[in-house]
């Protein structure tokens, strides 16, 4: 039981990246940052709960569509999130801890730093932040009093299909052999040991090589 906590706390701790990579994507839609990170991390720690590696896919590629839906769903619930008296009081009492501990240390702590002290994981400490931070109204009063709702902008389809696009023919212009290793870690959402077992490689040398292929790949995309 403690190894498989161990592997969710891991996880959770390891993946915030997924978080801020996804929230970013809803940037300027009319709901703060900050909001939108706490949706992720709920998402986040939902598909830490739930994620069977044994199936042998990677974390992001499963996790990534969890998270997504955790934010969307504040613009589909009109930004309401409902949060028990319980978890409001022992959120409040993390957060007085926490700006001790930022006085103490002349540094906002880690989620791991509060979580130490507070007795709790990783997941119940980033939980207990993200429930304090304000939320925001999809409504807003103009310059009669009249309540209207705002508008959210969103992508168009077309830069979209324009991105893929790119992606693709970066992909198509890598070495065979690289090409292969993106399209089983990225398309076919394969684990980096998986990936190894199939191109005859070492878990190390798939790892060495992929971040190689990426720092190529943003290069050519940027």
């Amino acid at each position: 039981m403690r190894g498989k906590n161990d592997d969710r706390e891991a996880l959770i701790g390891e993946n915030y990246g997924l978080v801020h990579s996804c929230a970013n994507k809803f940037r300027g839609r009319g709901v703060e940052y900050e909001d939108l990170f706490q949706a992720g991390c709920v998402g986040l720690i939902k598909a830490a709960d739930n994620f069977d590696k044994s199936r042998g896919f990677a974390f992001s590629t499963y996790a990534v569509p969890v998270i997504l839906g955790e934010i969307r769903r504040i613009f589909r619930d009109g930004g309401a999130v409902k949060v028990g008296r319980s978890l409001k009081e022992r959120s409040r009492q993390a957060m007085k801890i926490r700006e001790e501990m930022a006085l103490e240390l002349s540094r906002e702590p880690t989620v791991s730093e509060l979580a130490e002290r507070l007795g709790v994981d990783i997941a119940t400490a980033s939980e207990l932040i993200t429930v304090s931070l304000p939320t925001v109204s999809l409504t807003a009063c103009d310059d009669e009093g009249k309540e209207n709702q705002l508008d959210i902008p969103t992508d168009a389809p077309e830069e979209e299909i324009t991105e893929k696009m790119a992606l693709r023919t970066v992909v198509e212009s890598l070495a065979e052999r690289d090409r292969q290793l993106i399209e089983l870690r990225y398309f076919k959402g394969m684990t980096q040991v998986n990936t190894a077992k199939e191109l005859g490689m070492s878990q190390v040398q798939v790892s060495r090589r992929e971040k190689a292929i990426l720092g190529i790949m943003r290069k050519s995309m940027s």
